[in-house]
């Protein structure tokens, strides 16, 4: 099988970046002997790292606890540290404060071999095969969740989105039986886990504090329900198609198993790939809309558009959703649930040909990255249009990095993405929603950044015969205005349709994988098997020229990589 393709970029050369002219970092003004900034590390660390670019620019040094942090910020400093090599640059070495929520022996605390063959092990319930089978499940839980909710009421946007996302993401990612285990229980002993993830963590994550001493009780506790399903499970001798099944069988190359421990922890991984993103980017995604109600209209007219006819929430309805998904990108952008990404410097580099340190630790920070103007113009107001044609933001290369970057990229993004639409899908056209009253804010306590509680909004009951009548203009002034907003929406979707539609006479092309980033996910074999496959976790190509006519589809595949890993170039 041919493969000639080649990565776009040279390879991090560390010993060449380390003899460089280098200089150094400039520091961040203020702070306390022998303390330097620790004391806002722990307390407002957005606000460290805002203060750090704006005084410093790109490259900021900071000081916490005697260990010098480098705050790195702008898509070319961001690209060279995503592109560095671990041994060079290691994220490893930096989330050692996981260790506690993961286990011992997972993950992070195990050698690079090792965990890569633990993280590749996630890699069965977040391929393209099984991908296109979890709206329907995110459909039917969502459904199944509004029930109760009667005709109005008041609901906790994001306590709502919390527990429901935990949900669908364990029925999807782990299984029907797991699913069918969780509990009220469950949802707090999980909520106590992520809350024991706070920034005071990567000084010491073994402080005698109570989140860490919840934390620790709920993965103990967590530990005994998942060993009593595994127990039942071997000892029924049922065998289900499902990741919890996937694990039980899984072996490391020296061909031992995974212990009832290291099981656990990778059930804790995979939840973490599928829910906290999830569950607070869909409740920011609601409250941004109703601080934005031309969006509303804009998500509405789409979803009724799609999904007239009473159409089912499938894979290929959701590909449609294309301004409900620049809604949840922009909600991302504005509010990214991770808002620090550590490295730990293994070895003396550069960056931006700053001088890097063997111990420093590299920091970056998609809150602050995503609020550059040169980058994001109009960074501080709710833009989707940003990420429509001519020139989507987002395509920008490692200037959008709510899901990180890299060969490191969160390997859920593109879960995270189909089960937000999908669950937006089911409650907006199901009922009208708007604020409650409570101050819409960041709650920054944790590394998750969700809205602060309360969140609440009402919510009605949505008529489906009345969903157009309902937003029918009721004077002629308003007539103008739906008439503009009408063919917006025209030449919007025009340019879309041109964006995406087959070209006449197909130029011809090549397709070149960056083999750096691609973590096999298999969306692009499942939109063209006769050029792509994946063999051993990585791509493979039959061709890097594939005859024109196929042109289309591989545009598609690149355009669906969740990695942005394949490109297309006319020969």
């Amino acid at each position: 099988m041919p493969d000639t393709t080649t990565s776009p970029r040279p390879a991090h050369d560390a010993r060449a970046a380390a003899t460089r002219p280098r200089r150094a970092a400039p520091q961040l003004r203020g702070g306390l002997p022998l303390l330097g900034h620790t004391l806002s590390f722990i307390r407002d660390l957005t606000g460290l790292l805002t203060r750090a670019r704006e005084e410093c620019g790109e490259v900021a040094s900071i000081k916490v606890l005697g260990r010098r942090i480098i705050l790195v910020t702008g898509p070319k400093g961001q690209e060279e540290v995503f592109r560095a090599p671990d041994d060079v640059l290691s994220p490893k070495a930096a989330y050692k404060m996981m260790v506690p929520v993961f286990g011992k022996g997972v993950v992070y605390d195990c050698d690079d071999a090792r965990m890569q063959e633990q993280l590749m092990m996630l890699m069965p319930a977040l391929k393209n095969r099984r991908m296109r089978t979890y709206s329907g499940i995110v459909a039917r839980e969502t459904e199944q969740s509004l029930r109760g909710w009667g005709e109005r009421g008041v609901i906790d946007i994001y306590e709502y989105m919390q527990t429901l996302t935990s949900f669908t993401s364990s029925h999807c990612l782990l299984g029907p039986e797991f699913r069918g285990e969780m509990s009220a229980e469950f949802s707090r002993v999980y909520a106590d886990l992520e809350r024991g993830i706070v920034p005071i963590g990567y000084l010491n994550a073994h402080l005698p504090i109570p989140a860490f001493r919840k934390r620790d009780r709920a993965r103990a506790r967590l530990g005994e329900m998942v060993s009593e399903i595994v127990e039942r499970r071997r000892s029924s001798g049922r065998r289900e198609e499902d990741f919890l099944q996937t694990l039980m069988e899984s072996r490391y190359k020296d061909g031992s198993g995974l212990t009832s421990h290291e099981i656990t922890g990778m059930l804790v991984a995979a939840m973490f790939a599928g829910h906290h993103t999830s569950s607070v980017t869909a409740a920011w995604s609601i409250l941004e809309l109703l601080r934005n109600p031309e969006w509303m209209q804009h998500v509405r007219r789409e979803l009724d558009r799609v999904y007239a006819g009473d159409r089912a929430v499938d894979f290929a309805s959701l590909r449609e959703l294309v301004k409900t998904e620049w809604v949840v990108k922009e909600a991302l952008r504005l509010h990214p649930p991770l808002f620090i990404l550590l490295r730990a410097a293994l070895q003396d580099t550069t960056v931006l040909g700053y001088q890097i340190r063997r111990g420093d630790w590299i920091a970056l920070s998609p809150s602050v990255a995503h609020r550059i103007e040169q980058v994001f113009p109009e960074a501080g107001s709710f833009c989707p249009h940003r990420y429509g044609p001519p020139e989507p933001e987002d395509l920008q290369p490692f200037a959008y990095i709510a899901f990180g970057g890299g060969r490191h990229k969160c390997l859920g993004n593109a879960f995270a993405l189909l089960q937000i639409k999908a669950i937006l899908a089911i409650l907006l056209q199901s009922f009208d929603f708007e604020l409650f009253g409570d101050p819409i804010e960041a709650d920054f306590h944790g590394l998750v950044i969700g809205p602060k509680l309360p969140a609440r909004v009402r919510y009605r009951r949505r008529a489906k015969a009345a969903r157009v009548d309902a937003e029918a203009p009721a004077d002629e002034d308003a007539d103008a205005d739906a008439d503009e907003d009408a063919i917006e929406d025209a030449i919007e979707d025009a340019v879309e349709d041109a964006a995406h539609e087959r070209p006449a006479a197909a130029r011809p092309f090549r397709v070149i994988v960056d083999r750096d980033l691609c973590q096999g996910h298999g969306v692009c074999e499942g939109e063209l098997a006769e050029v792509f496959s994946v063999v051993d976790g990585a791509v493979q190509l039959t061709t890097d020229t594939p005859p024109p006519e196929l042109r289309a589809r591989a545009e598609e595949a690149c355009r669906y990589c969740p990695q942005r890993a394949l490109s297309v170039v006319d020969l």
